[in-house]
């Protein structure tokens, strides 16, 4: 048997896992691609009468909508669409926008990505760092007793939905008290640069947006880390480092955060998916500039095109994630050893 590798880990391993990433994705993919064409809705008709809508009368309509259906190809069998399809995922390839149309699909996912990624990477952070530190500290036994009680009392935010956080900050922060704007990504006069001031402007936009799932998502990640934390605190080598007359927080970060921490690194990368979703009506109300408000124009225009092409993208960070997280784990974690050994 090989025992071929590539930084400690078995290129059967890494085979193995590369070959359900792409079966993730392949699956996914054929997913999306069914899914609006179960709907009645013709994409075509669609954007036919949006230029009726628009103009108030559209001559030849039906030559136009027989023109419409071959640019598309929506008049090929199901069975060549679905092949041309994933031929195009291959160099991200997702047509053009019928509701911009002829703006390519993937020029739009560009623009918004970065934006989203941002305001993902942002809050994702903190939610996590503070999340299982307030999870911590609410298992430790040397916790201050008003902490206990705050941070209990701070996770009621965790009940309501990330677009009323998002209203009730915007309301608090933008318009009663005026720290920060209302709407937008940037400032309607600053130039998108690597400068100061556009930078700035940007973390005061995005301020309110990751604030808003911030508030509403660290409580998992504390609930989470209590529960690890009070199985991990009864562990043998917890209380030979009692024993031992370590101190205190030595032992809580040491032995008993560091151990109990694994679990939740691997929630991690399965939760980037559902907090993209998490941010599509937070980017609309707050007109954030990123996937979630791309998302949701594209629904309400029955843009087709859009929705495969920005859930793509979405199933395609998470699966990477997954991957990513699995692949590093034993440097996380030196007691795993991938194929099996302890």
């Amino acid at each position: 048997m090989s025992n071929r590798s590539i930084a400690g880990v078995p290129l059967s391993y890494i085979g193995n896992r590369l070959f359900t990433f792409f079966l993730t994705v392949l699956i996914a993919a054929s997913v999306i691609w069914i899914i609006p064409r179960l709907s009645p809705v013709d994409p075509a008709e669609a954007m036919l009468g949006r230029m009726a809508a628009g103009a108030g009368f559209v001559e030849n309509a039906d030559q136009i909508l027989v023109d419409l259906r071959a640019r598309f190809g929506l008049d090929e069998p199901l069975w060549k669409q679905y092949v041309v399809y994933l031929k195009n995922l291959m160099v991200f390839d997702f047509g053009v926008s019928v509701a911009n149309f002829p703006t390519p699909v993937s020029q739009m996912l560009a623009a918004a990505l970065p934006w989203t990624l941002g305001l993902m990477i942002f809050s994702v952070l903190i939610a996590f760092v503070i999340g299982n530190a307030a999870g911590a500290f609410m298992a430790w036994q040397e916790t201050p007793r008003i902490w206990k009680i705050a941070i209990p009392a701070a996770m009621v935010f965790t009940s309501i939905p990330p677009i009323l956080s998002g209203l009730l900050l915007m309301w608090l922060f933008a318009a009663q008290l005026e720290w920060f704007p209302l709407t937008g990504s940037y400032g309607l006069f600053e130039t998108p640069g690597l400068n100061w001031e556009f930078i700035l402007s940007v973390i005061r936009h995005g301020t309110l947006p990751a604030l808003s799932i911030v508030v509403v998502t660290f409580g998992f990640w504390a609930l989470g880390m209590r529960g690890l934390m009070t199985t991990v605190q009864s562990e043998d080598y917890v209380q030979l480092a009692k024993a031992k007359g370590l101190r205190p927080r030595y032992i809580l970060y040491r032995y008993m955060i560091r151990n109990a921490i694994l679990p939740q690194v691997t929630a991690f990368a399965l939760k980037v998916g559902l907090l993209v979703t998490g941010q599509i009506l937070v980017e609309r109300i707050f007109s954030y500039n990123g996937m979630g408000k791309l998302i949701y124009d594209a629904i309400l225009n029955q843009d087709f095109a859009v929705i495969q092409g920005a859930s793509y993208i979405v199933i395609l960070m998470t699966a990477a994630s997954v991957l990513i997280v699995d692949l590093i784990y034993p440097f996380i974690d030196p007691r795993i050893r991938h194929g099996g050994g302890q």
